[in-house]
């Protein structure tokens, strides 16, 4: 047997390397959009989700969604900014192998923010994720010792990386408030900083991207200023929430063994321009 075929034998199966059987997701801001999205994918991939967000109606009732589909998932019902709250519930785990930090809140509007909604906004979407991989690390350290990996993560923004295109909107109240995109561009040097810091430690520390991934609701609202939306990225079409999923369980995978500190944009091509 040549050294080749051999080699075609023994190489990895992607198959298995894109699982996640046997593993454990905590996913903040589960109950919306994209949450659910990747909520989905990661527990059709064969993790065990636990969905955290404020309500905890929505999220029993996803929970019950999943399990019918013959998924798994737990349900935890608290505010990601209340850090003793969170930081309760993520100390109390004994084993965590993905932490995806997704939620944001107080955005407000561009020009009727309020101090208060910057300070939320900054609290929600770029300190408590900084303060759920401490509070988690002890879980994250455990996954390393028994499984070989452990993944973080953060959830940015194509406005973490560009301005929204002030010219497409119809009223300045309506546009992305700058708290949003500060949090958003924090949240990248955070991951870079982090998966620097944490790789002695075989923890990975990654982001994702998002474009525009308007929800029904938002797209009833307002569909011209949706066209003008899809006509601007280079696939001339918006996104889908399940085209996240892919990219978050790829990620949380042994598919991505070898990446950390990296952002995957998935914007359609908005940001190559």
């Amino acid at each position: 047997m040549s050294v080749r075929s051999n080699e075609v034998r023994t190489f990895p199966s992607h198959r298995e390397r894109f699982g996640l059987e046997g593993r454990t997701v905590f996913l903040s801001g589960a109950a919306g959009h994209l949450g659910r999205a990747m909520a989905i994918g990661f527990a059709q991939a064969g993790a065990h989700v636990i969905l955290n967000g404020r309500t905890e109606e929505s999220l029993q009732g996803f929970r019950e969604e999943l399990g019918a589909a013959g998924y798994s998932a737990s349900v935890a019902a608290f505010d990601i900014a209340d850090r003793d709250s969170a930081a309760a519930f993520l100390r109390r785990l004994e084993r965590l192998d993905v932490l995806v930090n997704n939620a944001i809140g107080g955005l407000g509007k561009t020009k009727v923010s309020r101090p208060e909604d910057f300070r939320l906004t900054l609290e929600t979407g770029l300190i408590a994720c900084r303060e759920n991989v401490f509070d988690a690390m002890a879980a994250l350290e455990r996954s390393v010792a028994a499984t070989g990996h452990a993944s973080v993560i953060n959830v940015a923004s194509i406005w973490a990386h560009v301005s929204p295109p002030m010219y497409l909107y119809e009223a300045d109240d309506i546009v992305s408030p700058p708290q949003y995109s500060a949090a958003k561009g924090g949240l990248l040097q955070l991951t870079r900083y982090l998966a620097c810091e944490l790789a002695p430690r075989g923890i990975r520390v990654n982001s994702l991207s998002p474009g525009i991934f308007p929800n029904d609701e938002v797209a009833a609202m307002n569909p011209p200023l949706l066209q003008r939306f899809a006509a601007t990225p280079p696939m001339r079409r918006l996104g889908h929430s399940h085209e996240v999923s892919g990219p978050a369980v790829f990620l949380a995978s042994d598919a991505s063994a070898y990446i950390t500190g990296t952002d995957l944009k998935i914007d359609g091509g908005w940001t190559a321009w």
